[in-house]
């Protein structure tokens, strides 16, 4: 990997900024805004990648270079700024200049809105994957939607999760470039013809019902310390024809636009509501949307470079991040047969070649189905592709069922769900792609077993597992400098594009001297926080207190209730027993709910109601404190991950498919209480079982007590000390009174609890106890958490990237040169 050589002054990045603050801002320093200055350094440091990233591009359309295209509906990106003069190896300079000017640094990067362009875990790993491919070298192209509104804003209100609109594009986006040129169309609804061409084939021409061009916004993708600059090219919806004259001259003033603001609906926001029929609607047609441009796009760039089209799969890889973007497998099969004229074999054959498929779901509601209805409407000449694909794919297998009609209904891509037919879009990626892969071992294990063992049975060398890894750029180096600049006075700065070289630091872990300044580094880290969580949430905290956090898409399947429980017995203990001693104990929470997700919204009112609760008792406040901080994001996780003592991993067993957060945790020196379920395994057996906290049924176990008939009544009614926690809430304790405001919650707990919450609930709080013994020992403590760091070199992204280039995309690095450009002797 060559390193990049981009020699600053302070004098340079100086008369760039002012360059940019009166040529593009139209500013001076008398009248401009902190937010002026941000965009003026922002388009400075894009200054700096720009001769990158043409380089990348012309080396890859040069050589010709195997591509890997990421499909994604989400990428959580997090903030350009800060991770871009990381990667550039220029903070220092950047940092030293704005100093000269009177400006600080850190406040201009807090000026960077969070892109709006993901909800969780499935958008931020693709992010972490696009990092570690241009870390490694390796030509790749993310493809996804420009939304212009997020998921949302949460705010909360009397303890509620309250949604506003997340404008993240209202002051602009000085990172992206907008190519109008590579615009294409994208057809919806209408109807197909047939007809015979004079060859004697049969031709299908699908006429719309409408269309909407697509724009595609790219973004720079830099690698760490090279000169690759990959793209993610995310496409905006627009009318083809924004403004209708005649309509407008006739005096329908409305009617003039309402075709521009029909289409631009298609992008405005982040995964709507798909609950009412028009949301359901809305969410497929902008899958649809993202994956036609896309391989249009492709399409294009084969042209341009003079490859035939049954080389397609030659040029690219395309993986699909989970089911949302499965249509592009039909998708591809139409512009090849219908647009290109290829056969219906050659056209498959390329197809399957070309997709490869990760599943990241056990949860049956997750896994995507469609109305054959709305999709034929929608996608009339999509649902006759997949029509055939599922008939030559039944006619492939009936041979093998013989006379087993179930297993082949079992396999079909059609379906039945209650009295409507459905399209299984998992059954379409599996069946389209030559290769599918899980998230981490469990999870691979079950796909093979349980959610797709049909499909495992005829074709076991389509599996494999890809465990998931994050980015240490990111989430050690960006979030975490104190602890980076220890680690690096101990090992050199070379881990951070190796994670595996953190293993030198296990010699270390019984180091006085080192234990001291790896406790500091985590102890300044949460003073820190303390404050920022006092300013957003108005609730002091004691940094000294263990900080024991569960941050995550609030979800009854992650259990978040089974931490209240918890905190609740904690809390009546140290009620009715004067001399149970405890450490001080910090509970801190965050995560949004899905806006129509009732029982995920009353689990947030319930944390803030008891922490509403427990925060004002002054018999309890200074061993007990509960905080839930409002609008997780990337921007706040880089906050929360590196002051954590403790990281709740707590779901279901074998109902997470991996975790991320697990793992950004552990890299931070967090140490884990959880459960055998998704990558928790594989920590656990990375950083060794003395160092992890396991309590809680495995997914067999969990599995042979649904099956059994469990009964969470018995649960309640033998346990006193849960008894007594749940009716506690039930009682109107924690809702002034008001004993129906969880009523719901805590029947679903007493009378359904398909999480099993209630089993696993003594198991935990013992457990508790054995975190609060350990922690009364700082040494013992710190060892645990140096060698949860020293050990979770192998959930770095770059690990789980490579393995993807070598066992399914086969894609070979691509070293781009020193770019010849320097930007600031331009002009």
């Amino acid at each position: 990997m060559p390193v990049s050589n981009l020699k600053l002054t302070t004098i340079e990045v100086k008369r760039s900024f002012f360059r940019n603050l009166a040529n593009i801002q139209g500013q001076f320093p008398a009248l401009a805004s902190s937010h002026d200055y941000y965009m003026a350094l922002s388009y400075t440091v894009r200054d700096m990648l720009m001769a990158r990233w043409v380089s990348t591009a012309s080396e890859y359309t040069e050589k010709h270079s195997r591509t890997v295209a990421y499909l994604s509906a989400e990428f959580l990106m997090g903030p350009h700024l800060a991770i871009n003069l990381l990667n550039l190896q220029v903070t220092d300079v950047v940092r030293q200049a704005m100093s000269e000017l009177g400006l600080n640094l850190d406040e201009l990067i807090k000026e960077e809105p969070e892109p709006g362009l993901g909800n969780g875990g499935l958008g931020r790993l693709a992010a972490c994957f696009l990092d570690s491919m241009a870390t490694l070298e390796i030509p790749s192209v993310g493809y996804g939607i420009r939304y212009e509104f997020g998921i949302f804003e949460q705010i909360i209100a009397d303890g509620w999760q309250v949604e506003k609109t997340d404008k993240w594009l209202m002051k602009g986006n000085p990172w992206e470039i907008v190519r109008p040129d590579w615009a294409v169309e994208v057809k919806f609804g209408g109807y197909t013809e047939r007809y015979e061409a004079e060859n004697g084939t049969f031709i299908v021409h699908w006429v719309p019902g409408w269309q909407v061009k697509g724009v595609p916004y790219d973004t720079p993708i830099l690698g760490y310390k090279n000169n690759t600059a990959n793209t993610l090219r995310l496409w905006q919806a627009v009318a083809p024809e924004s403004f209708n004259f005649s309509r407008f001259n006739e005096g329908d003033y409305y009617g003039a636009v309402e075709e521009k603001v029909a289409s631009e609906n298609l992008t405005k926001v982040l995964y709507p509501n798909d609950g009412p029929l028009q949301g359901k609607q809305l969410r497929l047609q902008q899958q649809y949307f993202f994956v036609s441009c896309s391989l249009q796009d492709m399409l294009r760039i084969m042209k341009t470079q003079k490859v035939h089209l049954d080389h397609f799969h030659e040029k690219f890889a395309v993986q699909l991040n989970d089911t949302h973007p499965a249509v592009a497998i039909a998708e591809l099969m139409r512009l090849l047969i219908d647009e290109h004229k290829l056969e219906w074999d050659i056209s498959w054959r390329v197809t399957q070649r070309t997709f490869s498929y990760t599943n990241h779901t056990l949860l049956p509601e997750a896994l995507e189905c469609w109305s054959i209805d709305l999709f034929g409407r929608l996608l009339p000449r999509l649902l006759e592709i997949i029509y055939e694909i599922n008939d030559r794919f039944l006619e492939q297998i009936r041979p093998q069922c013989l006379l087993d009609s179930e297993l082949i209904a079992r396999m079909s891509l059609l379906g039945e769900q209650g009295d409507r037919q459905i399209l299984r879009m998992a059954h379409l990626a599996c069946v389209g792609s030559h290769a599918i892969n899980g998230v981490a071992a469990l999870h691979t294990e079950l796909l093979k077993t349980d959610v797709l063992a049909d499909f495992y049975s005829f074709w076991p060398q389509k599996f494999s597992n890809k465990t998931n890894g994050v980015t240490p750029r990111r989430w050690i180096a960006l979030s975490n400098p104190r602890l980076s600049r220890v680690i690096t006075e101990v090992i050199g700065d070379q881990w951070l594009s190796d994670l595996s070289q953190l293993k030198k630091l296990e010699t270390k872990a019984n180091n006085s001297t080192f234990q001291e300044k790896w406790y500091q580094a985590k102890l300044l880290n949460k003073h820190d926080f303390a404050l920022i969580l006092h300013d957003r949430t108005g609730v002091s905290v004691d940094p000294d207190s263990i900080f024991d956090v569960q941050v995550k898409r609030i979800h009854e399947y992650k259990r978040q209730h089974l931490n209240v429980l918890y905190i609740i017995a904690l809390y009546q203990r140290l009620k009715s027993d004067p001399q149970f001693d405890i450490h001080p104990r910090t509970f801190i929470f965050a995560g949004k709910a899905a806006p129509g997700y009732h029982l995920a919204k009353l689990i947030i009112k319930l944390i803030n109601s008891v922490g509403d609760m427990l925060n004002r008792d002054p018999t309890t406040r200074d061993k007990l404190k509960v905080v839930f901080l409002p609008n997780f994001n990337v921007s706040n996780g880089q906050l929360i991950y590196p002051v954590a003592d403790l990281s709740e991993q707590i779901s279901t067993a074998g109902k997470e498919a991996s975790g991320t957060g697990n793992m950004k945790f552990a890299m931070n020196g967090a140490l884990t209480i959880g459960t055998l379920d998704g990558a928790n395994i594989e920590i656990r057996e990375e950083v060794g079982a003395e160092n992890f906290f396991l309590f809680g049924n495995t997914a067999e176990q969990v599995k042979q007590l649904s099956n059994s008939g469990y009964s969470p009544q018995e649960y309640y009614q033998n346990d006193s000390i849960l008894k007594e926690a749940i009716d506690l809430i039930r009682s109107g304790f924690f809702s002034h009174g008001d004993p129906e405001t969880f009523r719901d919650l805590t029947n679903n707990l007493i009378y359904s609890d398909p999480f099993q919450v209630l089993a696993d609930f003594n198991a935990y709080y013992q457990c508790q106890e054995e975190v609060d013994a350990v922690y009364r020992d700082k040494s013992r403590w710190c060892r645990m958490s140096i060698l949860n760091s020293a050990r979770s070199g192998k959930f770095s992204s770059d690990r789980t990237i490579s393995e993807y280039c070598q066992d399914i995309w086969k894609v070979e690095p691509v070293q781009i040169q020193t770019p010849d450009i320097d930007p600031f002797k331009l002009g």
